[in-house]
C-alpha cells in the first residue's frame, strides 16, 4: 500500500483516504488495483493520470467518471495552479507496466520525484532531466526528496533484467517441445510484454478467456489485440497465477500422466517464488540459478521476472540521484536499510532553512540536536559524557526543532520521514516522576494529589505499626475487656490482608526495578541496536528473577502473619 503524502504538499499520490480527500490536487502513478484502494467512493479531483491508466482505472472501477481525470502525457511540463504557490510536474516511463510512470514535482516545496512502482534502469534514468541526474562522483544533486518504490528494497538476489527474463521463457518453451499445451500465468497487468514476444517468437496468437479474465484480455487488447485469440484448441493459453495456478497444475499434470499423455508446460514468471526461496535457511548449493527457468515440486516452472527494481538497482539509481532524503513508498520504512540512506540521509542536526520543515509543515523552534546513526553513545543513557555528545559542524549556525502543530500525547512517537525512526531520532519512555509532572504545564494540583497518594499505599508499612498495636494492649490491661483488643478477630484479618497486600506489591517493586535494566547490554549491541535506529529494549526478567521475587514476598508475609499472630495471643491473655 502506498503511503500518505505529508501535510505540507498540496498534492497526494496513489492514496485514496480522508487524509488524502482533503488534498487539492491528486495524482496516480498506474492502475495496480493496490493503488486504486478506495478510489472508487472518493470524491476527490481532479485525478491527472496517463490515457491508458484512466482507462484501466475506468474499466476496473466503473464508479470512476471519465471527468475528474486529467490526461498528462510522459515528458511534458503540466502547470498547475495552486494558492500557496503553483508547480510543476512532469511525467516519466516507470518501467513497471503498461501506462506506469513517474511524477517529478517542482515548486515552492523544493524538487520531488515520486517513483509510484517502478524498475530503476539506466534506460530508465536517462529520461529524467540531466540535472537530476549526477555524472562525477561527489557532484551535488538539485533532488531534494525521492518517494521510492523498495519493495525488493531487503532482498539481495540480483533480478534479471525483463528482457533476460523473456528469454528465459522462450528458452523453456524450446526445450519442452512436445508439450501439446503451454499454460502461461501472465495474467497480471505488466505482463503483457511477454505475451507479444512468445506470440511473435512462436507466431501462435494466445488464448485468453474473455469470460473468467476479463481484466487480462481488456489489458492485452488495448496494446495488442492481434495475439489474442477465441480458438480453446491454441497451443498457449493465459491462466491465473497464484494461488489457484497450483490446482490448475496439479489437475492437468495428474489426467496427463494417468492417460499415458505428454504433460503440458506450466510457466510462472514471477520473483515471489525466487523470494521465498532466499528466506529459507538452504545451502548455496540448493539455491536456484537465475539464468534459466526453475522447476519445482509440483511441477510448475519458474522464471524470475520483476517488475520492481532490486536492492542493487536501487542503490545504483541513488548513487545517480543522489537526494537529500529518501522516503520508501512502499513498504514503508524500507529505505532505511539502504547503504546510501545510511551514509547520507541521516542528520545530526537541522538549519532554518531545510526543505524538510516545508514538507511536513512545521515551524522551527527551540534548538534540538538529531542524534545520528553513527552515533557512539545511546541517547537514552543517563551517564552520557560531554565528549561523546554530537556537535554542530558550524557553532555559529542556528538549529531548531520538530514542534508538531498540535499537542501530541507523551507516548506518541514523533512524525517523521522514516516512521519510528526517520530523522534518526531515538524513543524514549516518558519520565512519569512527580518533579518531572510538576515542570508540565498540562499537570494539575489535583494529579499531583493522586499520584502523593498512590506512592504513600505504595510505601512498606513500617514495624511501628505493629508495636502501636502492643503498646496499646498492654496499656488497656484486663480492666477495659476484650473490646479494646483491636475489636476481635475481625480486625485482625483485616490488618493481615492490608499487610499481605503491600508486602506483596513491595516486593516486586524493589526487584523489578533492577530486573530488565539496559544497563546490562554490551556497548556492541547497545551500537546495533541504534544503527538499526530503534531504541535499545528492555531484556525480559528471568524465571529465576521473577521467582526469587515471588518466594521473597511469601517469606517476608510469613513473618508478618507470625507477628500477628504473637499480636493476636497477647491481646487475648491480656484481656483474660
Amino acid at each position: 500500500m502506498p503511503i500518505e503524502m505529508p501535510k505540507g504538499l498540496p498534492f497526494s499520490v496513489d492514496t485514496w483516504s480522508s487524509a488524502s480527500g482533503r488534498k487539492r490536487h491528486h495524482f496516480l502513478t498506474h492502475a495496480h488495483k493496490d493503488h486504486l484502494v478506495g478510489a472508487a467512493s472518493s470524491t476527490a479531483g481532479p485525478i491527472y493520470a496517463t490515457a491508458i491508466t484512466k482507462t484501466l482505472s475506468c474499466r476496473f472501477f466503473p464508479q470512476l467518471e471519465d471527468a475528474i481525470f486529467v490526461e498528462i502525457e510522459v515528458g511534458e511540463p503540466v502547470l498547475v495552479k495552486d494558492p500557496d504557490g503553483d508547480f510543476t510536474v512532469t511525467a516519466f516511463d516507470a518501467n513497471h507496466c503498461m501506462g506506469a510512470v513517474m511524477f517529478l514535482f517542482e515548486g515552492p516545496f523544493g524538487n520531488l520525484l515520486h517513483t509510484g512502482d517502478c524498475r530503476l534502469t539506466p534506460d530508465c534514468l536517462q529520461s529524467l532531466p540531466a540535472k537530476y541526474v549526477t555524472k562525477k562522483k561527489g557532484e551535488s544533486s538539485h533532488l531534494d526528496y525521492l518517494f521510492l518504490d523498495c519493495t525488493f528494497g531487503r532482498c539481495s538476489i540480483n533480478l534479471p533484467s525483463k528482457k533476460s527474463a523473456i528469454q528465459q521463457v522462450i528458452n523453456c518453451i524450446w526445450k519442452h517441445p512436445n508439450a501439446p499445451v503451454v499454460y502461461l500465468a501472465c495474467d497480471l497487468l505488466g505482463q503483457e510484454e511477454i505475451l507479444v514476444v512468445v506470440s511473435k517468437t512462436f507466431g501462435s496468437k494466445i488464448y485468453v478467456d474473455k469470460t473468467n479474465n476479463s481484466e487480462c484480455f481488456f489489458a492485452v487488447s488495448l496494446t495488442a489485440p492481434e495475439i489474442l485469440s477465441d480458438d480453446t484448441s491454441s497451443r498457449f493459453h493465459v491462466v491465473e497465477g497464484f494461488p489457484r495456478l497450483y490446482e490448475r497444475a496439479n489437475e492437468k499434470l495428474t489426467a496427463a500422466r494417468a492417460n499415458l499423455q505428454p504433460e503440458p508446460l506450466f510457466i510462472r514468471p514471477s520473483v515471489q517464488w525466487y523470494a521465498g526461496i532466499e528466506r529459507m535457511e538452504i545451502t548455496e548449493k540448493l539455491k536456484p540459478e537465475l539464468a534459466e527457468a526453475e522447476k519445482d515440486e509440483f511441477g510448475i516452472w519458474h522464471v524470475c521476472y520483476s517488475m520492481h527494481s532490486s536492492r542493487q538497482e536501487l542503490e545504483s539509481a541513488l548513487q545517480f540521484l543522489r537526494p537529500k532524503w529518501v522516503i520508501s513508498t512502499t513498504p514503508p520504512c524500507r529505505a532505511m536499510e539502504l547503504d546510501y540512506v545510511k551514509k547520507h540521509c541521516f542528520k545530526t542536526q537541522m538549519t532554518a532553512d531545510d526543505p524538510l520543515w516545508k514538507l511536513l509543515k512545521l515551524s522551527p523552534r527551540k534548538p534540538i540536536s538529531i542524534p545520528s546513526s553513527t552515533a557512539t553513545k545511546n541517547p537514552m543513557d543517563s551517564d552520557t559524557s560531554s565528549e561523546n555528545r554530537l556537535e554542530p559542524e558550524n557553532s555559529s549556525t542556528e538549529h531548531f526543532e520538530l514542534k508538531l502543530d498540535s499537542v501530541v500525547p507523551c507516548r506518541a512517537r514523533p512524525i517523521t520521514l522514516f516512521g519510528r525512526a526517520r530523522l534518526g531520532a531515538y524513543y524514549e519512555e516518558p519520565d512519569l516522576s512527580l518533579q518531572a509532572m510538576k515542570k508540565s504545564e498540562f499537570i494539575t494540583s489535583k494529579d499531583i494529589d493522586e499520584v502523593q497518594s498512590l506512592q504513600q499505599r505504595s510505601k512498606k508499612p513500617e514495624e511501628s505499626d505493629v508495636v502501636k498495636q502492643d503498646d496499646m494492649s498492654v496499656a488497656a490491661g484486663p480492666s477495659e475487656s476484650f473490646s479494646k483488643s483491636l475489636k476481635g478477630s475481625d480486625e485482625v484479618q483485616r490488618l493481615q490482608q492490608q499487610s499481605e497486600k503491600s508486602e506483596e506489591c513491595d516486593g516486586f517493586k524493589k526487584d523489578t526495578s533492577r530486573v530488565g535494566s539496559s544497563k546490562s547490554f554490551s556497548q556492541s549491541l547497545k551500537k546495533l541496536y541504534r544503527s538499526m535506529n530503534v531504541p535499545v529494549p528492555k531484556p525480559l526478567p528471568s524465571l529465576v528473577d521473577l521467582m526469587n521475587v515471588s518466594k521473597r514476598a511469601r517469606i517476608e508475609s510469613a513473618s508478618i502473619l507470625h507477628r500477628i499472630s504473637n499480636c493476636s495471643h497477647s491481646l487475648e491473655y491480656s484481656s483474660s
